[in-house]
């Protein structure tokens, strides 16, 4: 695809990724105060000196805003790389395999998705200790089941074409069907999903965050940001909207991008397709 055939849309949601990766990785140059630097009174409106103001601890909410990019971005893309990488290896490896693998990989992925995603977090998370692995893994194997999903139906369509029965005729191991013939027939549709279980897990942390089993303090977290400066709308301080804006604004930029992959393609080329 050229530059120029990319839509506007893709590029605001291009622009907003950009920023809030640059935000992730120069947090420490570009934010004007601390991550937990408390600059003054409680919930203080936004002035010279404070852009958004303070929050519920007197620490600047731009700075902490910054700070948290650089936490939710890296939880939710290190969620998405698991998550993806262990749901697309069990899935093609059951579309190629057929039978009992196929079956016994499928009930149990049933049965992991006929559990309420976010219940079994809280329980799961309860009970295990709160850090940032333990975090990143448990969001990473639930979202697992929805890319298993996919990738086994697009796996299948494609198992089935001749080129795939050519390369079992030659002789060619699991492997190498997965990775040099299945893998890059399926791209295009496997990358716009990449795109919303990334969308997923940013709103899925932050849902955590808020509910207190996320992120935890004092580290910055959008979600935990909007969990701490909550009490404030009672009184009609708009601490917590700030990051809140940002959590959809991430959102919809990330869908926008995966908006124009999917227009892109409506069929399963993948990377074999024009480009």
């Amino acid at each position: 695809m050229r530059l120029r055939d990319i839509p506007i849309t893709a590029w605001v949601g291009i622009l907003g990724i950009l920023l809030a990766l640059i935000c992730a990785i120069f947090a420490p140059w570009i934010a004007p105060y601390g991550e937990t630097q408390v600059l003054g009174d409680v919930w203080a409106p936004a002035d010279a000196n404070y852009f958004f103001g303070l929050d519920n601890l007197g620490r600047d909410i731009l700075s902490r805003l910054i700070y948290g990019a650089r936490t939710t971005l890296f939880v939710a893309l290190g969620a998405t790389l698991i998550s993806f990488s262990l749901g697309i290896i069990l899935s093609f490896t059951a579309a190629v395999s057929r039978g009992l693998i196929d079956l016994i990989f499928s009930r149990f992925n049933d049965l992991m998705m006929s559990i309420p995603t976010l219940i079994f977090a809280l329980v799961v998370l309860a009970v295990l200790p709160q850090n940032l692995i333990v975090l990143i893994l448990v969001m990473a194997i639930l979202d697992s089941t929805r890319v298993y999903r996919l990738g086994r139906a697009v796996a299948l369509d494609v198992a089935v074409m001749e080129f795939v029965e050519a390369a079992k005729l030659r002789g060619e191991g699991k492997v190498w069907i997965i990775f040099r013939e299945i893998l890059p027939n399926t791209l295009s549709p496997l990358l716009a999903e990449f795109g919303l279980r990334f969308a997923f897990a940013i709103l899925f942390l932050s849902t955590l965050s808020f509910l207190g089993l996320g992120i935890q303090p004092p580290a910055a977290d959008w979600g935990g940001m909007v969990k701490d400066n909550k009490d404030g709308i009672i009184f009609g301080v708009s601490a917590a909207l700030v990051p809140g804006a940002a959590i959809a604004a991430l959102a919809v930029c990330v869908n926008l991008v995966v908006d124009s992959l999917l227009k892109r393609t409506s069929s399963l080329k993948g990377g074999r397709g024009d480009a």
